[in-house]
């Protein structure tokens, strides 16, 4: 299947027109890591303390607002990373000290926690974000700062930032592999609903450029506003419509509203089937497994891959945090953001962001997704890209995975039909 080459991007939330307050403006559709003209580090001097026996980094995620349903255990499990590092001797024989901020699920106040975490906390390196608004606020503060961010969810790619390590897929590796998924299930029209922000729209740009190019059509396009519950007129569109699957990139607990009204309408996996790629573990148990059961999902990790990694991040998460606790993607892929700072922070032997950017191509470590690796030239990492379906326990189980890691495609410079998207 053509996904299992795929080198793609995905994940993003549209800015409000505030945020340029904040120096949004600079980071229009992102930046390439090292091109001509890109915002780049100004070489701010930095104030990160090695002196004593602990290094600090930062902990910045939305722990109230919209966002909080999604972004809490990312936070949970940021901190799980940093204890089993500490236990087994830290980094570089220093042990991590976490200072944790609340982005409130608001693009400006993510902008300035940021500058909080590096310039008065001295942070090593910041582990957090969400929404894409919430990352491209953030992106000129770590590029003048000349800082580390490392941003754990799937975004719809087209950017790139030397400051920046993507841990979550881009569009190669979530989007482009479940639009193939569809296709090959012999899938011929789409109906596009999303919340209102950067990444459901520059990700149903994508979607309708893939769309054209393998005869798919697009029955319909609906938008809402972040935190949306007023699903009835969307899913009576939807219903009309009669698409033969909806694919649905709404945010946080927008999801839960949707989900409940598309079941009270009647609607269901079997007729309509619904791919998702902003809904995980997490958010099943909000909406209620009986509103979702049998639809799919796209993402790269779920808490049933069956690995001896995985069984015992499931097992240490669980043990830490409840027993009814679940694990999911942003989860993961920020868990394995910790381990991979680790690494390239020994293999540079420094925690200099300049030594570390240096040193970060080839990095790998043994995730519970599977082994992931970083590409030095744009940042992201390797993923395996898996289908999932969401069953009656709340639980996600695969039922299509690429063959191996997909090698990250950010600009989507692999696929003629995406030629003009970028905007680079």
């Amino acid at each position: 299947m053509s996904v299992v080459r795929s080198r793609l991007a995905t994940r993003a939330i549209a800015a409000p027109a505030a945020l340029v307050a904040v120096g949004l403006v600079l980071s229009a559709c992102g930046s390439r890591a090292g091109d001509e003209g890109s915002t780049t580090a100004s070489g701010a001097a930095s104030c990160v303390d090695t002196s004593g026996d602990t290094i600090k980094v930062g902990s910045l995620n939305s722990l109230s607002g919209t966002m909080a349903i999604s972004e809490v255990t990312v936070r949970d499990s940021i901190a799980l990373a940093v204890e089993e590092i500490n236990s087994d001797g830290g980094v570089l024989g220093k042990q991590i000290e976490i200072v944790s901020e609340d982005g409130a699920s608001e693009p400006t106040v993510f902008a300035e926690k940021a500058e909080k975490l590096i310039g008065s906390d001295c942070v090593a390196a910041v582990f957090g974000g969400w929404t894409s608004s919430s990352r491209k606020a953030m992106l000129p503060v770590f590029e003048d700062r000349n800082a580390l961010l490392y941003y754990p969810v799937q975004y719809e790619g087209l950017e790139s930032s030397s400051n920046i390590f993507y841990t979550g897929a881009t569009t190669n590796q979530q989007i482009v592999p479940a639009l193939d998924y569809l296709k090959e299930q012999g899938v011929k029209s789409l109906y596009l609903v999303g919340s209102d922000y950067v990444f459901p729209q520059t990700a149903n740009r994508i979607i309708k450029a893939y769309a054209e190019a393998n005869g798919i059509e697009i029955k319909g396009e609906d938008y809402t506003p972040l935190g949306s519950t007023d699903f009835s007129t969307i899913v009576n569109k939807v219903r009309t419509a009669d698409a033969d699957a909806v694919f649905n990139t709404l945010n946080g607990d927008s999801n839960v509203a949707f989900f409940r009204e598309y079941t009270n309408a009647g609607l269901n996996a079997k007729d309509m089937p619904v791919v998702s790629v902003s809904i995980a573990e997490e958010e099943v148990g909000g909406i209620g497994a009986q509103n979702i059961e049998g639809q799919l999902t796209a993402w790269n990790y779920y808490q049933t891959v069956d690995s001896p990694e995985n069984t015992s991040f499931v097992e240490a998460y669980k043990a830490k945090y409840g027993a009814n606790k679940p694990t999911s993607d942003p989860m993961e892929a920020a868990y394995t953001s910790v381990y991979l700072w680790k690494n390239t922070v020994e293999k540079a032997e420094s925690f200099e962001v300049d030594d570390v950017i240096e040193a970060a191509d080839g990095v790998t470590f043994d995730a519970p997704e599977g082994t992931v690796t970083i590409d030095g030239d744009n940042h992201h990492i390797t993923k395996t890209a898996r289908i999932g379906e969401i069953r009656g326990d709340g639980l996600i189980y695969t039922v299509w995975e690429s063959d191996g890691a997909i090698e990250p495609d950010p600009y989507l410079e692999s696929y003629d039909w995406a030629s003009g998207l970028s905007g680079n």
